[in-house]
């Protein structure tokens, strides 16, 4: 099987060109091979690049545990690059499908190589049972989760799949490790939830950690930053346009007032490619 490690701000996952070669078989059991970062490739899960009849290509994709996940920000953009670099679909704008949604992606290109991918993450999803959550509130903005230990205090968005973001003054090692996983685990989350932590700089400028479900924490969350630009907005922290530094890089975020759609820029790029044996 080819593959082609790629990075958004850090997000680094397992490419597989599906319209170049079968889609490969046991998709669970490969995820937590080729993600392993001792014995595997190493990355935070496994990407199908697959082809579609109605947009430009489909993506399919998997935590590094094996789980299936609905969307994530930062592999679209390095799909996208990809698609644009490899030839696929060599166009400035792309229509990408990922679990039935449809995004559409502008490329900036320098020299026949894409630099940055702003990435139209549509409009947020905040019913409760949309998101889905049992935490009270409809929406459930800056509302009590009582953990064993501690209470937080919480917003619930989905941007395609599920976030929880808690507003701290300062983002600890034991925040992100510890409470991050149960958060993730917690029952008011029936399909386990991504948890976010966010420092807020100004009103402009945030900074954000992330446990992922499924991976563990990542350098970068790009679904995970479009919902703390949304909570920031429905909290009073923050500006609809936002910066938020990751980890792994920063993401220009907005949430426009006027389709009400969330939008986010950032970089990709390609690591290296190799064959992972069959």
């Amino acid at each position: 099987m080819k593959f082609t490690k790629m990075q958004g701000a850090g997000n680094d996952y397992i490419y597989v060109d599906c319209v170049a070669q079968p889609v490969p078989e046991k998709l669970p059991e490969l995820a937590r091979a080729v993600s392993d970062r001792h014995f595997g490739i190493g990355g935070d899960g496994l990407v199908l690049i697959c082809p579609s009849e109605q947009v430009d290509a489909e993506m399919r994709m998997f935590n590094a545990d094996g789980s299936a996940s609905e969307m994530c920000g930062n592999a679209i953009r390095c799909v996208a690059k990809y698609l644009y670099e490899h030839g696929i679909a060599r166009k400035d704008n792309l229509r990408i499908e990922s679990a039935g949604q449809v995004y559409t992606l502008e490329l900036t290109v320098d020299d026949g190589l894409v630099e940055r991918v702003r990435v139209d993450m549509g409009e947020p999803i905040l019913a409760a049972e949309r998101v889905p959550t049992t935490l009270v509130g409809d929406p459930v903005v800056d509302v009590t989760l009582a953990l064993a230990d501690r209470t937080l205090r919480v917003t619930c968005v989905s941007m395609g799949n599920p976030h929880c973001v808690t507003f701290v003054d300062q983002i600890t090692d034991e925040l992100v490790h510890t409470i991050g996983p149960r958060i993730e685990h917690d029952p008011h989350f029936p399909n386990r939830v991504n948890a976010e932590f966010v420092e807020v700089v100004s009103p402009r400028e945030v900074r954000q950690r992330t446990w992922e479900r499924g991976s563990g924490e990542t350098l970068a969350c790009g679904t995970g930053a479009s919902a703390v630009c949304v909570a920031g907005v429905l909290t009073g922290r923050t500006e609809r346009r936002v910066t938020i530094h990751l980890l792994g890089g920063d993401l220009e975020l907005e949430w426009n007032a006027t389709d009400n759609h969330v939008y986010k820029t950032g970089p990709a790029v390609e690591v290296f490619s190799g064959e992972w044996p069959d």
